[in-house]
């Protein structure tokens, strides 16, 4: 089960998520109230509201001595997802000023070197060359491989195991007992049986993220060489760029924890839910309490509190808030 790890991700913590279910089950009136429910300080409470607060999760209360009204959970998530998409803008914009810099680098470091040593960069033309190159770099791999991935993919979306860098078989790399971690662009769970191929990645020891806006594609291995691959991996002439310069590498792995701290992780629920599991996602996201679920959905009570257990054990949640970011991330609801 994902743990308040997952919102801690989002940039909130376990306090902040206790106070946020509370307030949408209107557990308590007065914050005294609410400590006491939640069992934690005053003081504790205190500065979990105004984290609620600076997040967009809450708005004031109708009297100062009130609690405040929790948002809907759709418009909440939407706001920390944006927040996090600004911030990998920023980490971004540093990547493309070192990609404009590294043709000039590459011919500076490299100096006629056919390969890229640990104080070089290489730069490798052609599909097949960009390919190759990848599998060399993956079979020296001894602990880790972190992988950054977004689309376009070098096939078509109908080949599900084509969505992928060129060169990587993360298969191989689990059965060798190497270490492997990647962030998803969310478009690219669309490809038809993308989730079905992760699901069975992650069963194999795969730790995978998702989140809005990939900045790049990248492969770092062992934290030590970098590869970064073409934009466009159709182009006969695509250029992949191989760093070991210390400046750039360590420039690029930050780049990659970031990404990772801020994506949301991925569980082993299927991509694809009925449209009775889709409906009451939106139902939830829109704030509603289990009452009106229950009359939008035209059935008793205690059948839409079951259907939301089954709802949130589907998509590996503890809480309508995980349940909300699982989904709007993965695609279910917009955002």
């Amino acid at each position: 089960m994902i743990q308040g790890a997952e919102l801690q991700d989002l940039g909130l913590g376990e306090d902040e998520e206790r106070t946020y279910e509370a307030l949408l089950r209107q557990r308590a009136a007065k914050p005294e109230e609410l400590a006491r429910v939640l069992g934690i300080p005053r003081e504790r409470l205190n500065a979990a509201l105004t984290r609620l607060s600076d997040h967009g999760f809450t708005t004031p209360g109708d009297a100062a001595s009130a609690l405040p009204h929790p948002a809907a959970p759709a418009a909440a998530i939407r706001t920390l997802i944006h927040r996090r998409q600004a911030e990998l803008h920023l980490r971004s914009a540093e990547l493309e000023r070192l990609m404009m810099s590294a043709d000039r680098i590459a011919g500076r470091l490299m100096e006629g070197s056919p390969s890229a040593s640990e104080g070089g960069i290489e730069v490798v033309t052609g599909t097949r060359a960009v390919g190759e190159r990848a599998e060399s770099l993956l079979a020296s791999a001894e602990q880790e491989v972190m992988v950054l991935d977004r689309p376009p993919y070098a096939k078509g979306p109908e080949d599900a195991d084509s969505s992928r860098s060129p060169g990587l078989d993360i298969k191989a790399l689990l059965d060798r007992g190497i270490e492997v971690r990647t962030v998803i662009d969310r478009e690219g769970l669309s490809y038809p049986g993308r989730m079905r191929s992760l699901n069975t990645l992650i069963s194999h020891g795969l730790r995978a993220r998702v989140t809005i806006g990939v900045p790049t594609k990248l492969i770092i291995v062992d934290r030590r060489i970098t590869l970064l691959p073409p934009t466009e991996t159709t182009d006969p002439t695509a250029t992949a760029l191989v760093v070991g310069d210390a400046l750039l590498r360590n420039a690029l792995v930050p780049l990659f924890e970031t990404v990772w701290d801020q994506a949301t992780p991925l569980g082993g629920a299927d991509a694809s839910l009925p449209e009775t599991q889709k409906e009451l996602l939106g139902l939830l996201a829109s704030g509603l309490k289990d009452e009106a679920i229950a009359r939008r959905m035209g059935v008793h009570v205690h059948t839409a509190r079951r259907r939301i257990s089954q709802l949130l054990d589907s998509l590996n949640a503890e809480t309508r808030f995980q349940a909300g970011a699982q989904a709007i991330l993965r695609g279910w609801l917009d955002v």
